[in-house]
């Protein structure tokens, strides 16, 4: 599978590295970020990295179409968090973001969901994109928003974190709906 880099108006996000786990691990490993990603166990250690490396390697090797990115600020290289497009079982494809707190609440979230999104729709030529967001993030929700995601129900969703399942709002993007808010 190719290596793709997008490129935004303050942001770089490109394929992620070993070398970016010495920035990764403080930010993935933060209970309020933890708390709201699916998969994500806490404490997150250098071996949950491993494991996050190996399993991408091996969806490749498979031929997976699974897109992660490390979301880097364009100005000086810096690791901000991680999004991506992943299939899902039922043959949807889920986009799914994250964020260390530290940079939180200064629209890089939105900018990097639209990034992934824009290649989605033109690079994959999905019709449609889903997402999920836990009830008590509505932060995450209104990333969802600007997007243009529209409800689409409701799940409970296993949280690694937290041991349990959480209700997750669903939601979805149309390319068409997607090309025409841009």
């Amino acid at each position: 599978m190719p290596c793709h880099r997008l490129e935004s108006e303050r942001l770089i996000l490109r394929p992620p590295e070993w070398s970016d786990v010495p920035a990764m691990l403080p930010l993935i490993g933060e209970w309020e970020v933890a708390r709201n990603l699916g998969t994500v166990p806490h404490p997150y250690a250098e071996s949950d990295a491993r494991e996050f490396f190996d399993r991408r390697a091996e969806r490749e090797r498979a031929g997976v179409a699974d897109f992660t990115f490390a979301v880097t600020q364009k100005s000086d290289g810096a690791y901000l968090g991680g999004c991506g497009v992943h299939p899902r079982d039922n043959g949807e494809t889920e986009l799914g973001y994250w964020l260390g707190k530290p940079h939180w609440g200064k629209g890089y979230a939105t900018e990097a969901a639209r990034a992934v999104a824009r290649f989605a729709f033109a690079e994959l030529a999905l019709e449609w994109l889903i997402a999920g967001w836990f009830f008590d993030n509505p932060a995450s929700g209104r990333v969802l928003d600007k997007l243009g995601f529209v409800p689409a129900g409701e799940e409970q969703r296993d949280c690694r974190s937290r041991g349990a399942k959480v209700r997750c709002y669903m939601v979805r993007l149309s390319r068409q709906a997607f090309e025409a808010a841009a």
